[in-house]
C-alpha cells in the first residue's frame, strides 16, 4: 500500500552473477581470443533496475530467489553495496544463483549474452505468499521482470489489490505471461518482445508492426504499454488511445561503449519516477534520456549521474 514517507519501488525477479567481458570480436568455432577488460559482478533485469533507482535516489527492495553459497554470497554483498533491500526467496538454502556470460564487442557496445537465467529455482509462489506483506507494505511500484513467475502474480495480486502501480519489465515473451499482463498496469517491452503464435487476440487485429503489437499487449490488461527500438524511438499507447513516441537522444557511434542493460536502466529509470509521482509520458521520457546516458559507459550500472541526462523528445 502507498504511504506518506518516502517512495518505495520493489522490484521481483532475476539476479545472477555477470561476468562481462570486452573483445575486438566474438569469437568463432573452437577459437580462443583475449579479452581487453574484466567486469564482475550482480546482474539480472530486476537487480539491474533497481541499482538504476538507487541510483537516482529511490529506496529500492529486490524480491528474488538467491540462496546460500560462495556465489550467492558474492552477488549478496553487491546487491547491498550498491544500496539495494534484499528479500530472498531462498534464503538459507543452498543455490548457486544463475551466471551469466558477457561478451561485448568493443567497436559498437553491442553484446552476446549466455545465462542459465531462473531455470532450477522452482516455484516460489507459497514463499512469496509468506513474505508478499513484508516485501510490498509501503511501495509506490512494483516492477516484474517476468522471471520466477510463481512469485511474479503471488506479488502482483497483492499489489493491485493495495493500489501499487504495476509495471513489467517486457523483455521476451515467457510462458504463463499472458496470466501476469492481466495484473498489470504498465508494460514496457523490449524490441525483442513478440507475441506467441496461437495467443487469441480481439477481432480483426492482425500482428503487421509494433503498433498493432502494442495494441494486442494492451488487450491483455496493461493501461499503458511502450516499445523500445534499441536506438529508435520508445513508442507508447496509453489507454485512451492516445499513442506517442519519445526520441532518445543522438549517441555518435565512437560514443557507444556498451548496450548492455540499457533496458535494464530504461525500466529502472521509469519506475522511479512513477514512484516520485511523476506522470507517465514524462516519467518515459526521463528513463529514456537515462538510458542513453547508461551506453556511454560499460556495463549496466557505470554510468554516471554527473552526466545529466539529455532532455528528450516526446511527441504525441
Amino acid at each position: 500500500m502507498t504511504t506518506s514517507r518516502a517512495p518505495l519501488l520493489v522490484c521481483c525477479g532475476l539476479v545472477t552473477l555477470d561476468v562481462l567481458q570486452v573483445v575486438e570480436r566474438l569469437p568463432g568455432p573452437d577459437e580462443k581470443i583475449v579479452a581487453t577488460d574484466l567486469l564482475v559482478g550482480f546482474g539480472g533485469p530486476a537487480a539491474n533496475a533497481a541499482a538504476t533507482a538507487v541510483a537516482l535516489g529511490v529506496r529500492t527492495r529486490l524480491v528474488t530467489a538467491l540462496g546460500s553459497g560462495p556465489i550467492a554470497d558474492l552477488v549478496r554483498s553487491g546487491l547491498g553495496g550498491a544500496g539495494i533491500e534484499l528479500v530472498d526467496l531462498l534464503d538459507g538454502v543452498p543455490r548457486t544463483p544463475g551466471v551469466s556470460t558477457v561478451l561485448v564487442t568493443r567497436a559498437t557496445g553491442q553484446r552476446a549474452v549466455v545465462s542459465v537465467n531462473a531455470t532450477g529455482a522452482g516455484d516460489l509462489s507459497t514463499r512469496a505468499r509468506e513474505l508478499a506483506d513484508d516485501a510490498l507494505t509501503g511501495a509506490s511500484v512494483l516492477l516484474l521482470d517476468g522471471h520466477h513467475l510463481g512469485a511474479a502474480l503471488v506479488l502482483a495480486g497483492w499489489a493491485r489489490s493495495a493500489g501499487v502501480t504495476v509495471v513489467l519489465d517486457g523483455g521476451s515473451w515467457k510462458p504463463g505471461l499472458a496470466e501476469l499482463l492481466a495484473l498489470v498496469d504498465h508494460a514496457v517491452l523490449s524490441a525483442d518482445f513478440l507475441l506467441p503464435d496461437g495467443l487469441l487476440l480481439p477481432a480483426g487485429l492482425l500482428l503487421l508492426d509494433g503498433r498493432a503489437a502494442l495494441e494486442a499487449v494492451a488487450a491483455l490488461g496493461p493501461r499503458l504499454v511502450a516499445r523500445s527500438a534499441g536506438a529508435g524511438p520508445v513508442r507508447y499507447l496509453l489507454p485512451d488511445g492516445v499513442r506517442g513516441a519519445v526520441e532518445p537522444p543522438p549517441v555518435p557511434p565512437d560514443e557507444i561503449v556498451d548496450t548492455l542493460g540499457a533496458g535494464d536502466v530504461l525500466h529502472g529509470a521509469y519506475c522511479a519516477e512513477l514512484a516520485r509521482g511523476v506522470g507517465q509520458v514524462e516519467a518515459l521520457g526521463r528513463a529514456v534520456a537515462t538510458a542513453t546516458v547508461s551506453i556511454r559507459h560499460r556495463g549496466a550500472r557505470s554510468w554516471s549521474l554527473l552526466e545529466p541526462p539529455a532532455a528528450p523528445r516526446a511527441d504525441v
